[in-house]
């Protein structure tokens, strides 16, 4: 999914963006701060600095006094010591804790992507979400950390150094003040600028990763077609447009950085001209010039570093946004615990698994579009195994989806022994409930881990009969047994490999009820059999729905339903249908499997 759209912000938004880090933030809000004013102390000491050049200036230089000049050298050296390690001091202050809250936000968004419904995740690019949890919580830290505290102190020693000016020389204060108001409205037009371009920027990166993301995951696809090509005109595609993004971010901050920094010097150098002549003219004395010079200098820091301040708190507010869009998304809607009840037709007929009247369409299609299922009704009764069968694009994976609650029903409902599955608590159904995907997927973990995926408390006799029934006595040559780490993706093992260890993984914790997409698919005829013979053991304690395209995997089946436009239109045992059914007979004969293979 592309993001690139671009958000635009109003001081106001990204305010209230900002605000929306204040749980994360209060149980820190005591050493952030106490680091703030540790840091305003440590700023407001500067401006004591140009206080004792004024006193050295018209004392003891002009008395000539040089133990007094001595000593004034003192009280500066002491100052910048004392500046020095009150900076330091707020920096220790704000590490541990800011580290912290970066932790707490990434927990967070990781806890809540495992919660997202299966839908989210077909939106999402997956390099967005990566971004969100790197990128944009590495800009939140670095605000929390120092833009956050910043303007508050910037802030702070301005209208301290303003009041030092004034006090001092109200003329001239007034004459260095006098660009505060074009300031304020350059600062105001470059805020709404700069946070779209921000907000375009991250949503580059985030598209950017997802190129490169996709290039690795699929590095045998790339090399195998030679592609590489492609890819790297696709990625330099993407990187050119981040690269006029960034610098036309560089522009605007380059001129709120000239505007900031020309404005101020210039009204500088209009109260050195009127100070120099009233120094000649005996109105004010040269300490005091020296010193409301020295405090206009100090105060450029501060005034200078707004611009920058202000891009990073853009930056911070877009990537706030960002964050909260997905933590924002609805997690799966849990059941409820109710009191047992089955249906109306009550007694045996009740239990196993049953579609009633199910219907489904996908959350993002539209109103007026077909169902991609519609009217199911099946009954697979308790310890029965159902092999379901249908064309291409008939649907079936997807009903196989809706058993554990990957997706939710539109229409109709799924029972377990009766009970009404969004009844149920996910993590109870998904005890009850357990699968093998068509494609296998195994973690960068070792064998046994990803077996265990199955059953977090199966011991290791339970694995190795999981291993057994999926005939994966190829484990134990592996270097390190059931220990050996599989890598990514478990692109170290050939496809029937992992296929059979995601079979191992789906009964390793005897469950009640089983649903298989296809899962000897990738199997030769020889360990298939071996499979078959295995698996058919297990499908005797257990209530099955299995996705065939082989008739040797239909024959695992007590009866097998045909799955045709959405809607089941036959429902029978193998050789029922086969002399009843055309359109099974044509699916289960070996002129359908040339097609397919054509």
């Amino acid at each position: 999914m592309s993001t690139t759209a671009a958000v635009t912000h109003d001081d106001r938004s990204a305010v209230r963006s900002l605000l929306r880090l204040w749980p994360y933030v209060r149980p820190v809000r005591a050493r952030l701060f106490t680091a703030a004013c540790v840091a305003v102390v440590a700023s407001c000491l500067s401006l004591v600095i140009p206080l004792v050049l004024k006193w050295m200036v018209d004392g003891p230089v002009a008395e000539r006094d040089t133990g007094g000049v001595w000593l004034g050298a003192l009280y500066l050296l002491l100052l910048g010591l004392a500046e020095a390690v009150l900076f330091g001091f707020r920096r220790w202050l704000v590490a541990r804790p800011l580290a912290g809250v970066e932790a707490a936000m990434r927990a967070d968004l990781f806890r809540h992507l495992q919660r997202l419904p299966v839908a989210f995740h077909d939106r999402w690019a997956s390099g967005q979400l990566l971004s969100r949890g790197t990128t944009d919580l590495m800009l939140l830290r670095m605000f929390l950390a120092f833009p956050l505290t910043f303007l508050f102190v910037n802030g702070v020693t301005i209208l301290v150094g303003a009041g030092i000016l004034l006090a001092q020389e109200w003329t001239l204060g007034l004459m260095l003040l006098a660009p505060v108001a074009p300031l304020v409205f350059v600062v105001a037009r470059f805020e709404g600028r700069y946070s779209t371009v921000a907000r375009t920027a991250q949503d580059q990166v985030g598209d950017l990763t997802t190129v490169v993301e996709e290039s690795v995951l699929g590095i045998r696809i790339v090399k195998g077609f030679g592609r590489h090509r492609s890819q790297a005109a696709a990625f330099r595609a993407l990187a050119g447009r981040l690269r006029g993004t960034e610098l036309v971010k560089a522009r605007l901050l380059g001129g709120i950085w000239a505007t900031i920094m020309i404005i101020p010097e210039l009204a500088i150098g209009a109260a050195l001209v009127a100070g120099t002549m009233q120094v000649a003219d005996g109105t004010l004395s040269a300490g005091t010039l020296v010193a409301f010079l020295s405090t206009a200098l100090a105060l450029r820091w501060p005034v200078d570093a707004m611009g920058f301040l202000l891009a990073m708190s853009q930056e911070a507010a877009t990537a706030t946004d960002r964050y909260f869009e997905v933590l924002d998304a609805a997690e799966e809607a849990d059941g409820e615990e109710r009191p047992f009840s089955r249906p109306g037709r009550g007694g045996a007929a009740a239990g196993g698994l049953r579609f009633e009247g199910v219907e489904f369409r996908f959350p993002d299609a539209s109103a007026d579009a077909a169902p991609v299922l519609r009217g199911i009704d099946l009954h697979i009764r308790p310890g029965e195994t159902m092999a379901l069968v249908g064309g291409t694009g008939s649907g079936k994976t997807t009903l196989t989806a809706l058993v554990p609650r990957l997706y939710e029903v539109t229409g109709g409902r799924i029972t377990l022994d009766g009970r009404d599955i969004t009844a149920m608590p996910r993590e109870e159904l998904r005890r009850l409930v357990s699968m093998a995907f068509e494609e296998p997927t195994l973690f960068s973990a070792s064998v046994g881990e990803n077996v265990r995926m199955g059953d977090e408390d199966a011991g290791d006799e339970e694995v190795r009969r999981a291993l057994d029934v999926a005939q994966a006595g190829f484990v134990e040559s592996l270097p390190q047994g059931a220990r050996t780490q599989v890598g990514e993706q478990g692109l170290s093992l050939s496809g029937g490999q992992r296929q059979r260890l995601a079979l191992a993984r789906a009964v390793v914790g005897r469950p009640r009820f089983l649903v298989l997409d296809d899962p000897l698919s990738a199997l030769d005829v020889h360990t298939e059999a071996l499979v078959e013979a295995a698996l058919r053991r297990v499908l005797e304690h257990t209530t099955a729905l299995v996705v065939a395209h082989r008739p040797s995997t239909v024959l695992l089946a007590d009866r097998v339903a045909l799955l045709s436009g959405g809607r089941i239109a036959a429902v029978g045992t193998h050789h029922e249908l086969l002399r009843d059914n055309a359109e099974y007979a044509w699916l289960m004969s070996g002129d359908h499997a040339e097609e397919r293979a054509r």
